[in-house]
């Protein structure tokens, strides 16, 4: 036994915990949980704990359907809000799924990450996220197929004192810094009831564990509070979508192998050929990055949404941006990808950007000019003379794109890669029968 396990079997003792959460995902992002007595932990950490793959979407099949739970000792977190008083202590771990021989199991997304993040590794490269977190408040509680609504009509960056909003974001990040994840900022967004929370950036894995964690507790928060936190990508037409603006950089030791000094941007040649990988396969990874029928409402709704596959420095209709840099602080140099919504799977989001980015860089893309005009505000010939081209403007479209995608197969693998492309034409076909009330009553009660 290592001393993390030791740490966390001791922590278990000391803290009274009588309950230990397995939390893993299935292949479109949901949590998934078993709880265990504490006593079992130290078997698990061995042995793992059997169960039932076949019964999570996109696992396994039924011929192979005996998998284990491997919980990784670094990611214990005691939740809090449900370790008072009243209430027996309960923990969180998340875990790494394997097939009874011990081998990952290549349909696990954390597994597709891993996988990618070694990849990266192998070139020298770690991989770093900085997420920007939308979601929005609606008064509860919420019934399946009503039309929501929300919390405030206050708008971006409002100082509200004492609103339902401003309280929600205060407990929320009291509860996600109880849990070692750290906030970076927070505020009103522009729709009513709409919030974000921005996570302090981390390596990849770590980031989309926490991000896992962070609707967790904004769920739980929000229904103490009475109210309800919906990651859906548009709950609300003629109001602003959700989306996860991702900061992306890659580092080589302790040097960001995105900065050059003296360059445009400081962004160096690394990190241009990045941005072109980016760009060159946004269309193939759109129907995971953005993998919901709801999610084109947002992407083509207008506003600051990107719609159109190109870069710019300041621009925010920009499907990558170049952030404003400090010229004393190399290190910060970063490229952000705005299309993400929050409601997306983020092991299998970040791996497809990071293959995305790395083959730009060991293929040596060129980096198209950058755009800095609002690019929804350009005639489609200006558009086409820029060579500027669109996203896949649906569901249905974007799965067409990803099916012929090499590099979108190689990293999610055959297994999750096939199941996705199954999952999502039965998602647009009943999406076609039903129309709007199908996405209320499908995604609002679950994102």
């Amino acid at each position: 036994m290592d001393r993390q396990q030791e740490f966390v079997l001791r922590t278990l003792e000391e803290r009274d915990i009588r309950f230990v959460r397995l939390w893993f995902t299935d292949v479109i992002g949901t949590l998934k949980s078993v709880a265990i007595a504490p006593a079992e932990l130290e078997g698990a950490f061995g042995e793992g704990i059997g169960f039932d793959g076949s019964a999570i979407e996109g696992l396994s099949r039924v011929s192979e359907s005996d998998m284990l739970l491997q919980p990784e000792p670094s990611t214990f977190q005691v939740l809090p809000w449900r370790t008072t008083d009243e209430h027996q202590g309960t923990a969180r771990i998340f875990c790494d799924i394997l097939t009874p021989d011990g081998q990952p199991a290549r349909s696990d997304p954390r597994f597709v990450l891993k996988r990618a993040l070694d990849k990266a590794a192998q070139a020298g490269y770690t991989f770093y996220t900085h997420p920007e977190i939308e979601f929005y408040l609606f008064k509860g509680p919420l019934e399946r197929g009503a039309t929501p609504e929300p919390v405030d009509y206050v708008g971006y960056f409002d100082n509200h004192p004492g609103s339902t909003t401003t309280d929600f974001r205060r407990t929320a990040i009291s509860t996600l810094e109880s849990m070692g994840i750290s906030v970076e900022f927070s505020h009103h967004e522009g729709g009513p009831g709409q919030n974000e929370i921005d996570l302090r950036y981390a390596d990849a894995l770590t980031t989309a564990d926490n991000i896992m964690t962070f609707r967790t507790v904004l769920k739980e928060v929000a229904r103490d509070q009475g109210v309800y936190a919906s990651f859906m990508p548009k709950p609300l037409a003629g109001e602003p979508g959700s989306g996860m603006h991702t900061h992306l950089s890659l580092f080589d030791g302790d040097a960001n192998a995105f900065y050059e000094a003296g360059a445009e941007y400081q962004l160096s040649r690394t990190g241009r050929r990045f941005i072109a990988g980016v760009l060159r396969h946004a269309a193939e990874i759109t129907a995971v990055t953005n993998q919901f029928v709801n999610s084109y409402k947002r992407l083509w709704a207008g506003g600051e949404a990107p719609s159109y596959i190109c870069w710019g420095h300041n621009n925010r209709s920009a499907l990558v941006r170049v952030p404003m840099y400090k010229p004393s602080k190399g290190q910060s140099v970063r490229v952000e990808y705005r299309a993400l919504d929050s409601a997306a799977n983020p092991y299998l989001a970040f791996a497809l950007l990071l293959s995305a980015g790395l083959k730009g860089i060991e293929e040596g893309y060129e980096l198209p000019d950058g755009a800095e005009d609002d690019v929804w505000s350009l005639t489609d010939a200006e558009r086409r003379s820029m060579g500027i081209e669109p996203l896949p403007q649906s569901l249905e479209h974007a799965i067409s794109v990803m099916e012929r995608s090499e590099l979108v197969a190689e990293t999610l693998g055959e297994g999750v890669f096939d199941y996705f492309l199954r999952n999502k034409r039965q998602e647009w076909a009943d999406y076609r029968s039903q129309v709007t009330p199908f996405e209320l009553q499908r995604y609002l009660p679950l994102l």
